[in-house]
């Protein structure tokens, strides 16, 4: 059986080592893989070739980076710190060959594959939309460890090293280029040749501009770093995070100079690894696989999506869909409707594409459509028009003698049961719940509703539209509120009810992001729109018997519904919430409990009623979609951190305090500890 690596000398002694890992789609560095490498370089130093092309035998890209299935087996930090060294000592290895080396990069360079590349002489890049380089392992509450802390800041410098390692986004082919990431950007079909030539011409290595390396002295870094820690803190606090600031403390204790360097980056790794931060922002990065994998049951082709509605939701998610390279027709009842929807989409596809000629492309996929003609070619109808049953079920009653017999007919109702929304169809199996997330082309995840009459291929073709969309699809069954809603409006809720308890706003949205929210709920609120908040609260209030806060009704009635109509439960001034300073304002003890747990009660329903198939995926559901705090692994995940007897017991405690809402559900039981 062939290996992961092939190594094979040209007629010009030039050597072309070649990953394809085996039994793989992807090229990731596991334990195998890197041991594999180890040998071939010993194998190609014995050669003495003039110098070696270090190349991917995959289409997708050069290499994904190491092995996070191998991160959920590690024990202990010296069990990582022996696979981290491995690794580190298999990049000097390539680094201290004695000739050059270039990674030829085509598509993907990430994490541990970045790295490996950044240990080479020089690296090219295919030009193409797919080129891709980063250092995202802060997304798994890590920081690079095969040397990539070092190697990063002495190729391109302090600032791009820091950026690439601190946000975890990648640079495209011109920025990294620019940054000198790159030596050369070439053609894709011209990258074998523009290696091979980058080493016969052989110039001088790559290193960080001088500006970059004043930066790097030791009488500089404390300053730079102290300027770095302070914008950290705007963004995440070291207690939930500690990946981005141990980075800056490699990086000013060791100016990623010396031995010491990378010994100090193995050791930090290695604790990192062994984090609860870590370990669930792993589990949230497979959970993110999981939901990526759905919709491979289906071989229904999706082409043309017409979309009913142009308010924000439909023609946003019309845009997004032509973003996405579909054809798509927008319908409203007349031409003055959808056109703020075709004005959104060409300043979404002009900030989003930059380039004229893509933006021009996808503008083009996008027709506005009065008549709805292009209900009778389309693969999938959305509607989206307002909340109303009598008027969803009427035009369902016009749609589906117009439509493709394998066309599917979906509804992005956020509250409505397809149950009821399906009774005057002639064929209610094929209606399927299709709930996307406002704004359309920030939030990933979409609920996939199923009907208690919805065939499982209508939903299976709606987990893969949703997917070629480039979406998280979250299947569930229809039932008040779905999924989201339902374990979100408790939180909410709760906020509201501590509202009129006199707490003041900005100390409990406060209290939510000390916990590890994004946005407090107050503030959710008003961004969302009260209106809508509380058409979901009455929604669930009568079907779950829950008291509706009248604080809420109150503010609709006055027309004042958060960030869309200039003032909710804050001020509203250039898109920002203008909140009273809360430094001298101490939190009840209890309040992030009172918040937060009502979440995690309602998610134990959810489970228990059968409304999401299991812990993982309400879990993702939560993180995904409502913003729940990801190094705590989603809403259940916690509670198992936590204790789920402590828990149960808490809730016991606010029940006695405000009210049998918080009294503990009784599917607690069937939530393994």
């Amino acid at each position: 059986m062939s290996g992961h690596w092939s190594l094979h000398s040209d007629a010009d002694r030039i050597a072309w080592l070649t990953c394809d890992m085996v039994g793989a789609s992807t090229n990731v560095l596991s334990a195998a893989v890197v041991r594999e490498l180890a040998g071939k370089l010993q194998e190609v130093a014995a050669l003495r070739p003039i110098g070696m092309i270090v190349q991917s035998g995959k289409r997708n890209g050069f290499i994904a980076g190491a092995d996070i299935k191998e991160f959920s087996g590690i024990r202990t930090p010296a069990e990582g710190y022996e696979l981290v060294r491995a690794g580190q000592s298999v990049m000097q290895q390539l680094e201290d060959l004695p000739f050059p080396t270039v990674a030829a990069v085509r598509g993907f360079a990430l994490g541990g594959g970045l790295e490996l590349a950044l240990a080479c002489t020089y690296r090219v890049g295919a030009d193409e939309a797919a080129l891709s380089l980063g250092l995202p392992e802060v997304l798994l509450g890590i920081h690079p460890g095969f040397g990539g802390t070092a190697r990063s800041v002495q190729v391109i410098g302090v600032r791009p090293a820091l950026e690439l390692m601190l946000k975890g986004r990648p640079f495209r082919g011109a920025r990294a280029m620019r940054v000198g990431l790159l030596d050369d950007l070439v053609p894709p079909a011209e990258l074998a040749t523009a290696a091979k030539s980058l080493l016969l011409r052989h110039p001088p290595k790559r290193t960080a501009p001088f500006v970059e390396r004043l930066l790097n002295l030791a009488a500089v870094r404390p300053f730079v770093a102290r300027q770095t820690v302070a914008t950290l803190r705007h963004s995440v606090r070291r207690e939930h995070y500690p990946a981005p600031y141990a980075i800056v403390d490699l990086w000013q204790h060791y100016g990623a100079t010396g031995a010491a360097a990378y010994e100090a980056e193995a050791r930090s790794i290695s604790e990192l690894m062994c984090t609860p931060s870590s370990r669930n922002l792993v589990r949230v990065f497979m959970l993110q696989d999981r939901l990526k994998s759905l919709g491979g049951d289906s071989t229904a082709e999706f082409k043309h999506l017409h979309v009913i509605g142009a308010g924000v939701m439909g023609g946003d998610i019309a845009a997004w869909a032509a973003f996405r390279g579909m054809t798509v027709t927008l319908q409203d009842r007349s031409e003055e409707l959808i056109q703020p929807a075709l004005r959104r989409a060409q300043s979404f596809f002009d900030k989003r594409l930059k380039d004229p000629g893509p933006a021009a492309d996808a503008m083009s996929r996008l027709r506005m459509d009065v008549g709805g003609k292009g209900v009778d070619n389309a693969d999938i109808v959305i509607e989206a028009i307002f909340e109303n049953v009598e008027a969803k079920q009427a035009l369902y009653a016009e749609l589906e003698p117009r439509l493709k017999p394998a066309a599917v007919l979906a509804t992005n109702t956020s509250s409505i049961r397809i149950e009821t929304l399906c009774q005057k169809l002639k064929d209610p199996s094929r209606l399927v719940g299709i709930h996307f997330f406002n704004p359309v082309a920030q939030l990933q995840l979409v609920e996939v509703v199923q009907g208690a009459s919805t065939r499982l291929q209508v939903v299976q073709d709606a987990l893969k539209f949703t997917r070629k969309l480039d979406k998280l699809p979250l299947p569930c069954k229809s039932a008040p509120g779905f999924v989201v809603n339902r374990i979100l409006t408790p939180y909410v809720n709760e906020a509201f009810f501590a509202l009129e308890a006199g707490i003041a706003a900005a100390v409990i949205d406060d209290a939510a992001v000390q916990f590890g929210m994004p946005m407090g709920p107050i503030e959710l609120s008003d961004v969302v729109g009260l209106d809508v908040s509380l058409h979901v609260g009455r929604v669930l209030g009568e079907a779950l018997h829950r008291q509706v806060p009248q604080i809420l009704i109150k503010l609709v009635e006055q027309k004042k519904l958060g960030r869309k109509s200039g003032e909710g439960f804050y001020r509203w001034q250039d898109g920002k919430a203008q909140k009273q300073a809360t430094a001298h304002t101490a939190a009840p003890q209890d309040l992030q409990d009172r918040l937060i747990l009502p979440m995690l009660n309602e998610a134990v329903a959810c489970l228990r009623e059968g409304t999401i198939q299991d812990a993982d995926l309400l879990d993702a559901g939560a993180v995904f979609a409502t913003g729940f705090a990801p190094f705590r692994g989603g809403p259940l995940q916690y509670a198992r951190d936590r204790g789920i007897a402590d828990v149960t017991h808490r809730l016991n405690e606010l029940a006695d305090r405000y009210g049998e809402r918080f009294r503990p559900d009784a599917g607690w039981g069937l939530i393994t500890p």
